[in-house]
């Protein structure tokens, strides 16, 4: 994950926070049960059903994504 990224600081974060999609063109978020979240400075890759969400880490520890990034780690992490 690290020499992947780039990101010597890349960590994994526990899930017990709250992780939410937005919902494309309705400015409304879906909640996610995420089962691993990997933080990489203030980004954050959730996985949920298999699938890879881009997020943000907030203040208050909650990570808000905006898309799914496919079921591929490493091309999620490409995208960072």
């Amino acid at each position: 994950m690290r020499a992947l990224s780039g990101d010597p600081s890349a960590a994994p974060l526990s899930c017990d926070r709250l992780v939410v999609v937005e919902v494309a063109g309705q400015g409304d978020y879906e909640p996610l049960q995420p089962d691993v979240i990997l933080a990489f400075h203030e980004l954050c890759l959730a996985r949920d059903d298999g699938e890879w969400f881009m997020g943000q880490l907030d203040a208050d520890g909650s990570v808000i994504c905006w898309a799914s990034y496919g079921s591929d780690l490493a091309e999620a992490i490409r995208s960072l």
